[in-house]
């Protein structure tokens, strides 16, 4: 049975006006009771909208364009997958667009996006922006654009920020807790996101501790499975070594391959922290103590931001900070003064 407007007001009793406010988002001035009583009659007919004509009347496409820089990316992966499930509810559909880090295929996209009419845009960018394509530059005037940037383009508002520095620093603090004073770190080497700050929490952490930072120590690599394995290989000829915190949880898988093929043992022989908190992580042998940021609540408030940005034009989009939180496994081991 494919419904109309007006007969899913008949069935709820309200108006088409009242009906129509509520599938676009708009209808908080309603109880909650009309609102729930107009969604059931909509999930249980499974009615959708015929956004041809509505777009029409409305001027909206209900789509929005998200660039990411690397689709095979974990993170990135859970970064979408939050966005979804904000938008698709309210009936948007998201355009997903792979930069593979290349900042000329931004600017492309960003084009091609403008071209199509999408409402706005989810630009996830380990850059700083291009000249002419800063925010508030004339492409953005008519496509609302929320940045997944870690703060490195500047704004006032709408900035999504991840407590790298923190999280780092309690991944190195807990390794010194268990004993650990030969700590090594896998880096990443691109710029990428420009995670120094997790560098950062590593090398103070080790200064506050009376531990020397040694720049052996630190070898860089891509955020990859295969980049970690690489700088472990080289990391682990410092045969002293006894622990390793990855910039991210695939450099971690990687390290793991690198301290395989060795002949040792993780934790036994060499302990490891990952970042990022991905949900494989619990399945890896054994499972990867990791410092957890909210991939997917990152895409969830971005797309929020964004909604609110083409729907609520007038409104000033806040600033969000995530926090970050070690998680305990079992990839670390306890040192006593006998190891």
């Amino acid at each position: 049975m494919k419904l109309t407007i007006k007969q899913i007001a008949e069935m709820a009793g309200v108006s088409v006006t009242t009906v129509s406010q509520i599938l676009n988002n708009k209808g908080m001035r309603f109880s909650s009771e009309t609102r729930q009583r107009v969604w059931d009659i909509v999930n249980k007919y499974h009615y959708k909208p015929d956004f041809f004509a509505s777009n029409l009347i409305n001027r909206r496409s209900k789509t929005i364009g998200m660039i990411i820089p690397d689709v095979t990316d974990f993170f990135f992966s859970k970064v979408v997958e939050g966005a979804e499930r904000y938008v698709n509810p309210l009936g948007y559909m998201i355009i997903l667009c792979n930069s593979q880090q290349s900042q000329e295929k931004e600017i492309t996209y960003l084009e091609e996006l403008s071209h199509r009419s999408v409402d706005g845009v989810l630009l996830a960018t380990p850059h700083l922006l291009a000249n002419g394509y800063e925010m508030g530059s004339s492409i953005y005037h008519k496509m609302p654009t929320i940045l997944i940037d870690r703060g490195i383009n500047q704004r006032n508002n709408g900035r999504l920020i991840v407590k790298d520095y923190e999280g780092a620093y309690q991944a190195v603090k807990y390794l010194i807790a268990q004993g650990h004073k030969n700590i090594g770190m896998l880096k990443e080497s691109t710029g990428y996101y420009q995670l120094q700050e997790r560098f950062n929490g590593y090398r103070h952490c080790l200064k506050d501790h009376n531990l020397p930072y040694k720049g052996r120590y630190v070898v860089e690599n891509e955020l990859t499975v295969a980049g970690g394995y690489q700088a472990a290989k080289e990391l682990l000829r410092q045969k002293e070594l006894t622990a390793i915190f990855c910039s991210n949880d695939s450099m971690a898988i990687g390290c793991y391959q690198a301290i395989y093929e060795l002949g040792k043992k993780v934790p036994e022989d060499i302990s490891v922290i990952g970042f990022d908190g991905l949900n494989l992580t619990e399945y890896v042998t054994p499972p990867l103590t990791t410092v957890l940021q909210p991939a997917f609540d990152i895409g969830f408030y971005a797309a929020k931001f964004l909604v609110d940005a083409i729907e609520f034009p007038e409104r000033r989009i806040p600033n969000k900070v995530f926090d970050t939180k070690l998680i305990i496994r079992e990839s670390v081991r306890t040192l006593t003064s006998e190891n």
